[in-house]
């Protein structure tokens, strides 16, 4: 560890913390609780946001969320609802493209206890934000710029596009895709990973998912030590469930990086146990991927346990390697005994020995103390 590593260790870390909307509160907390529970020092920097403040500021993201975390280089973040039907960008991609939060790392891991048909998922899905068909570059049906687009297509490419229609632009660049697949290959090597692999349509996407997987191949001579391979897409999704165990770190640009992680989070027993990260140059935002559960909010019943496998992640970041191994092996104890979940990780859901959402901080956190 270096001087300056140990320096901040003892000072402690400043962490952005958004409890976000509906259960988000609840998990945030008992989240919170347990990462305390590790002996790490964090002075944590509320900031609200979702639509508790909707109507007050107007946004479900105010500007100070994200001067905070341009502050403390770091957040750990509740779900937050995006209301539907009012125009308003979702939180996580305010987030992403005000921070440049390029990197989406989504981590699928069993753990003995989960209810699945698999016993031997460990992979590392790394997804690509900022581009692809996600990058919104889009020509609504009857605008004037999409007539103008499909009378540029028919002289020159496509002659008999239909004017009613709409228009979405997959846009690869080779920045992006070096800098995601470096990203791929050093969370390789920093994690003792021995095989990368980029997913794609090159076969038929041949200059968008051609330039990404040609890139992809000049970044890998860059890391001789770390096997390299590429699948295509639609192969993969059958490869990642016949024989998931031959797969490691997966580098995929955006839209095949949102279904697959999401595929392999259903391999592990689902988004309950699903963490999830959107790193940058500079910050990184650390959060669950299911949604906020309203129905739920206030009833101390939700499983807890992806916002804590995300704030493993988070400690991880941090170089506190230590605590990260010590929380993980705590959350893994508590799913393979089974006595202190949630009613999603029992064997049937109207189980009497469910607990509720703080009950779970308190068994990870006697795991933790027991086990210092």
């Amino acid at each position: 560890m270096s001087l300056t590593k140990k320096a901040t260790a003892a000072m402690g870390y400043d962490i952005t913390l958004i409890p976000g909307d509906g259960t988000g509160p609840e998990i945030t907390e008992a989240t919170r609780r347990v990462l305390e529970a590790t002996g790490i020092e964090f002075r944590w920097h509320v900031q609200e946001a979702g639509m508790s403040v909707l109507e007050r500021e107007g946004t479900i993201l105010p500007q100070r969320v994200i001067d905070s975390i341009r502050k403390t280089k770091v957040g750990l973040k509740g779900p937050i609802t995006t209301p539907i039907g009012r125009g308003l960008r979702s939180a996580n991609v305010t987030l992403r493209k005000s921070l440049d939060l390029y990197a989406n790392l989504r981590p699928a891991k069993s753990y003995p206890g989960l209810r699945s048909r698999y016993h031997d998922i460990d992979l590392i899905i790394v997804r690509e934000n900022t581009e692809d068909l996600y990058a919104g570059i889009e020509f609504p049906r009857g605008s004037p710029d999409l007539n103008e687009l499909i009378d540029w297509l028919g002289e020159h490419h496509q002659p008999h596009l239909d004017k009613e229609a709409a228009i979405s632009i997959k846009y690869i660049s080779v920045a992006a895709t070096r800098r995601i697949v470096h990203f791929a290959f050093q969370y390789a090597v920093a994690n003792r990973r021995h095989k990368v692999t980029a997913v794609h349509k090159a076969n038929i996407m041949r200059h968008s998912d051609g330039l990404f997987l040609t890139t992809a191949h000049e970044v890998a001579k860059e890391y001789p030590q770390i096997q390299f391979e590429d699948r295509i897409v639609d192969n993969m999704c059958m490869q990642l469930v016949q024989k998931p165990e031959q797969y490691d770190v997966l580098v995929l640009p955006n839209l095949y990086g949102d279904i697959l992680s999401d595929l392999s989070a259903g391999l592990i027993g689902g988004l309950g146990v699903a963490p999830g990260a959107n790193i940058g140059q500079e910050y990184a935002v650390f959060e669950p991927v299911h949604g906020s559960a309203p129905k739920y909010a206030g009833q101390n019943k939700v499983n807890p346990m992806a916002m804590m496998f995300s704030g493993v992640l988070m400690l991880r970041h941090l170089q506190e390697y230590d605590a990260a191994d010590r929380l993980d092996h705590a959350l893994g104890a508590i799913i393979a005994e089974g006595h202190y979940v949630t009613y999603d990780l029992k064997s049937a859901p109207d189980d009497k020995t469910a607990v509720g959402t703080s009950q779970v901080a308190d068994a990870v956190i006697a795991r933790l103390r027991a086990a210092h």
